[in-house]
């Protein structure tokens, strides 16, 4: 059974289209991630979803149960679902003891031993419940606006960019951690978010939204491998778009033949690579010349343990006797054997090209 079921959303600001005919169904216990640039629509949805916003049209259930249809709106604290804000929104003038626990029902002693439990779940020292916000480091700040959220023991946890102020560092360890304690609770997790790689990784469902539109959604190996459009390719990561001409399951391009899975067309397309698909060489390694390509390196931008390689691809000619002119590419290589400046060599492909 799915958790949450978005049907035909509709969202107007003034003359601003927010949402325009959106659809999602959210397996109940999954983690789902929606992306997509600023002002796609995504934070409009998560607001919608929480109850701070409502539909001009469209109707919302949640395990079976609807929050808003053609009769009814229910309101955001009745819809049980947890909320965790970008800046954490904590009360400045309560201490992280009574962060964590305002709302809670019952006695004294049971609220103290349900923020106890609270703030082992997060990882937070018991010590540090006296203590005020602006004492607390940018990434404890969110574990507590976390363990807020968990308090009220929400069927749904909504992420609106939460790592978004942390270190690049910190910013990795706090989404495992997030990640692996919510799905030990079996908490349905809808996190929104700018960054791409944070998505890849996070989610076990991937919605892409542009310009307020639903445009893909599925796993995020799906959608990384095969995308529905050039601009979901370029935004779910580096992508080489290529021309290339279709025959059954071969696709001819400047890089060779390049085997492609399903295409959806034959003749005249563009294929899709990603950089971790692409090899460099030597040149006096044996390789299929059908298979590869030979360029000369341009420019080396050198990152430690990998490094961009601009390569300028020789030109060449089809089988059919077109010429291909060159082309600039960047690939991405390991930081060692890495090839000198200004020499050729040999460029390959791995695995199947994505036809657009």
């Amino acid at each position: 059974m799915n958790a949450l079921e978005l049907h035909a959303l509709h969202k107007s600001f003034g003359n601003v289209i927010a949402l325009d005919n959106v659809s999602l169904s959210i397996p109940a216990g999954s983690r789902t991630a929606i992306v997509g640039p600023s002002g796609s629509g995504k934070t409009t949805l998560l607001r919608m979803i929480a109850g701070f916003e409502f539909p001009d049209s469209g109707r919302i259930a949640m395990h079976g149960q609807w929050l808003v249809d053609d009769a009814r709106e229910v309101a955001a604290h009745q819809r049980n679902i947890g909320y965790v804000p970008q800046d954490g929104a904590l009360f400045p003038h309560l201490s992280v003891a009574a962060n964590i626990g305002f709302g809670l029902a019952g006695d004294r002693t049971a609220k103290r031993q349900r923020i106890a439990e609270l703030m082992d779940m997060v990882a937070l020292d018991a010590s540090m419940g006296q203590r005020w916000p602006h004492e607390l480091s940018g990434g404890q700040q969110q574990r507590v606006a976390l363990a807020r959220a968990l308090a009220q023991n929400p069927a749904i946890m909504l992420l609106d960019e939460p790592f978004s102020a942390l270190d690049t560092g910190l910013r990795s360890s706090m989404r495992k951690a997030v990640s692996k304690l919510l799905s030990d609770a079996g908490i349905t997790t809808i996190l929104v978010t700018h960054d791409q790689a944070e998505a890849l990784s996070f989610a076990d469902q991937l919605a892409v939204m542009r310009q307020g539109r639903l445009i893909q959604a599925g796993s995020p190996m799906q959608l990384y491998r095969h995308p529905v459009d050039e601009q979901t390719a370029v935004f779910l990561g580096d992508a080489i778009v290529l021309p290339a001409w279709v025959e059954g399951d071969i696709a001819t391009c400047e890089l060779g033949e390049v085997p492609v899975v399903e295409p959806r067309r034959q003749g005249a397309a563009q294929i899709l690579l990603r950089p971790e698909q692409l090899t460099v060489s030597a040149l006096d390694q044996l390789h299929d010349p059908a298979h590869s390509s030979v360029g000369r390196v341009t420019d080396i931008d050198f990152a430690g343990g990998s490094c961009i390689l601009t390569l300028e691809l020789a030109a060449r000619t089809t089988a059919s006797g077109e010429l291909i002119a060159h082309r600039t590419l960047n690939v991405r290589n390991p930081g060692i054997n890495i090839p000198a400046l200004g020499s050729m060599v040999r460029l390959s492909t791995a695995g199947e090209a994505h036809v657009l």
